[in-house]
């Protein structure tokens, strides 16, 4: 293709947004025509030899500029993925010797890990191994499933992911399923396989309706989320519901999302206890 006949800001679009003045050469982008396009407003040079389109992505050009790409949990929020982290920094790849540019408001978090980074955002399957070496387990573990439920990582990409892993770390990827309705479920299933308990999810119970979770036989397990269950009106729902599962034989145990993300201990000895009470009076 000739380069008279190349759109600057589409060849960035293609590219993924992003790119140094080098690539965009190879593709036949003349300097003069980039600077003519810089000048146009079409595209926007975030630092000597690295362009990219106006409408970038804040995060990817805040890691552009910073020396790298885009990864963690930053990376996968913006692939769609769910992720536990609250953590709004920019995640930057910069590989082993990378070098990290000054630049105006830095927040970023910079990670060294080995590998050829280019600039933009890493792949899902990329930014999955990241978390885990930043993160941990049960990070990973969660946005693994949501990755894998809405079908955005392939059997080769998963197998690749496991390999990466440590040894310790790789039956992470053989618990995980492709049916995880949520984060919050993939979170509640892993911590309470470390319990020896196995989480039933949307069970539908005659008399009482679809419950959120059923630990073991008998107890149920309801997670009421932020604008949930607000009302008078859900309260009072939820307590009908409550009195019939007793009714039953159930308990009820409900909590809500922050109780369960960041105040586990508490919800741990709840379940232990209410577990204990049914099986003694079985």
């Amino acid at each position: 293709m000739l380069s008279g006949m190349l759109d600057p800001q589409i060849l960035l679009d293609h590219l993924g947004g992003v790119a140094h003045g080098t690539v965009l050469q190879r593709f036949g982008m003349s300097r003069p025509e980039l600077t003519k396009a810089v000048r146009a407003g079409g595209v926007e040079r975030l630092r000597p030899g690295l362009y990219a389109t106006p409408d970038l992505n804040g995060d990817v050009r805040c890691a552009a500029v910073h020396g790298g790409a885009l990864t963690c949990a930053p990376a996968l929020r913006s692939h769609g993925i769910w992720v536990l982290s609250e953590d709004v920094r920019p995640h930057v790849w910069v590989g082993r010797r990378g070098r990290v540019h000054a630049h105006a408001e830095c927040r970023c978090k910079s990670h060294f890990f080995r590998g050829t980074v280019a600039v933009g955002r890493v792949s899902i399957e990329t930014a999955l191994i990241h978390l885990h070496r930043c993160e941990g387990d049960e990070s990973f573990f969660a946005s693994l499933e949501s990755a894998l439920r809405q079908r955005k990582l392939s059997r080769a990409a998963l197998q690749r992911v496991r390999a990466a892993l440590p040894a310790y770390a790789q039956w992470l990827v053989d618990l995980a399923q492709r049916d995880a309705d949520s984060g919050l479920e993939s979170i509640l299933r892993l911590r309470l396989h470390f319990l020896g308990l196995v989480l039933s999810t949307q069970v539908s119970i005659d008399g009482v309706g679809r419950v959120d979770f059923v630990i073991g036989e008998r107890l149920i397990f309801e997670v009421d989320g932020k604008a949930n269950h607000a009302s008078n009106t859900h309260r009072h729902q939820d307590r009908v519901r409550d009195a019939a599962a007793s009714a039953l034989g159930y308990e009820t145990l409900r909590f809500d999302y922050a109780q369960v993300i960041h105040d586990w201990p508490s919800v741990q000895a709840a379940i232990l206890a209410a577990l204990t009470r049914l099986h003694d009076h079985a």
